[in-house]
């Protein structure tokens, strides 16, 4: 089999991981449809998990959908893509944060200059300007728009949701793409591994942390932030999924230990980053980014799916580039 794979172009490697992809997508869909068939009652714990496995399965197609055209329609067409996704998931952010009328400007810029600025550096390969543009540049400019619309009432408050937002769904999607255009010497064109590696390892840390927490409950260590959330169910997540990016070391340029330590930095900032997700959203006082399973946006939780990914992203490029000085 490992002497088939190597016989393949890079663009046929990457082509077979999709192919398995959707493949897997496919027989969970059919799987859900059969469960679906046998299930008539609308209104029991089980039509219910059922309804959420759904949207989930929607969603994964959707994000797996974009990556794949991305990766057929080329580097640009993906950082557009991605930007898309960037915007919608800034708009769902914002739609569910107060603002006033003095931060019309504000928002415009976010989402009309600041975004296309930010995935035109990912374009063209300023890897340090994407690093320090928006937490330098744009951290600064903000509250300069905002005073002068002449609206100071919780004039601190507004611009540090506005900022936030941009930090988590510009700047850490933005890192995404850029994953697909680092030069890794001898890696040529197999980049599409690197994204598939980053995705996996995150939501792998996130379905075993979920399984555990379900299957030994522990008392959690902020039960206003998350009802289940608990240092050991949190080990062994990041202890399970590390190993899995070793396992996958062989998609990668990374020797099988650099692939255990990189998905753990993955890991760690992706789990941790959903945690912090969820205490905005009970700031918010709202259980999901959507009202009942339906974003604002049309998105269909959109930033419930990939909030960890925003966080594990930039962490993950940059101590990628970092070790391997490139």
């Amino acid at each position: 089999m490992n002497d088939f794979l190597r016989q393949l172009s890079p663009s046929q490697q990457v082509g077979l991981l999709f192919v398995g992809v959707f493949g897997l997508l496919l027989m969970s869909s059919v799987w859900a449809l059969v469960l679906s068939l046998k299930d008539r009652q609308e209104d029991d714990v089980h039509s219910q998990k059922l309804r959420e496995f759904n949207g989930l399965l929607r969603t994964s197609w959707v994000m797996c959908t974009v990556f794949w055209v991305g990766w057929a329609a080329g580097e640009t067409v993906a950082v557009v893509l991605f930007g898309t996704v960037a915007f919608f998931a800034l708009r769902e952010f914002i739609t569910l944060s107060p603002t006033r009328q003095g931060d019309h400007r504000s928002l415009v810029m976010a989402f009309f200059m600041v975004l296309p600025v930010q995935f035109s550096l990912v374009i063209t390969r300023h890897f340090d300007l994407v690093t320090v543009f928006i937490p330098v540049y744009v951290f600064l400019a903000i509250p300069v728009v905002s005073a002068l619309a002449n609206d100071p009432q919780r004039f601190l408050e507004r611009n540090a949701k506005l900022q936030w937002g941009i930090m988590v769904c510009v700047y850490g999607i933005s890192h995404v793409p850029a994953l697909m255009l680092l030069k890794f010497p001898g890696y040529e064109g197999k980049n599409a591994f690197l994204v598939f590696f980053l995705v996996l390892v995150v939501q792998s840390c996130m379905l075993v942390q979920h399984l555990v927490d379900g299957r030994w409950p522990r008392p959690p260590i902020a039960p206003r932030v998350s009802k289940t959330f608990n240092w050991t169910g949190w080990l062994i997540a990041v202890g399970a999924a590390s190993l899995i990016g070793g396992v996958l070391s062989g998609l990668t340029p990374f020797q099988p230990a650099q692939a255990v330590a990189m998905g753990f930095i993955a890991c760690v900032a992706g789990s941790l980053g959903h945690l912090v997700m969820k205490a905005l959203k009970r700031d918010r006082g709202i259980t999901n980014w959507g009202a009942e399973g339906k974003s604002v946006t049309g998105a269909t939780g959109l930033l419930d799916r990939v909030d960890a990914l925003c966080f594990a992203a930039p962490v993950f490029f940059h101590s990628v580039r970092w070790y391997f000085g490139i």
